[in-house]
């Protein structure tokens, strides 16, 4: 993670960590993983729904279902800020995403991503997201 030394309560820095393995478990295409960490209201605006809002888990497990990447894949947030208003967290950040190319060459994508967390019976879940590039 990237981020300005700024510091942080324990509970902002918790969510950083929660957003942080649900990146990694898209990178490591761990459905169950990404299951505990999401509500299964789940929705979204993402790049790959064309504009759509996506509402729930099952266009997101399409793509967990392609199995793991071949080479490593690298996930950081950049410059991330945490919100957090009762039992709902909004955080944002700049998602660096960093991967071997077919030619075998590193390359690294960003992506804008909001993502909002709501604590549910004293679990944080991800409930939405919207990732721009």
């Amino acid at each position: 993670m990237i981020r300005k030394e700024t510091a942080l309560s324990p509970e902002a820095d918790a969510l950083l960590q929660l957003n942080q393995r649900l990146l990694d478990s898209i990178a490591q295409a761990d459905w169950l993983a990404y299951l505990a960490l999401c509500d299964p209201s789940l929705t979204a605006f993402e790049p790959e729904a064309m504009g759509q809002l996506v509402e729930g888990l099952k266009f997101h497990e399409y793509y967990f279902d392609l199995g793991k990447p071949a080479t490593p894949v690298n996930t950081t947030m950049a410059s991330p800020n945490v919100r957090i208003m009762g039992d709902v967290a909004v955080i944002a950040y700049t998602r660096l995403t960093q991967r071997l190319n077919a030619d075998g060459k590193a390359e690294t994508r960003a992506y804008n991503e909001t993502r909002v967390w709501q604590k549910q019976s004293g679990q944080w879940k991800h409930v939405h997201f919207h990732r721009s590039v």
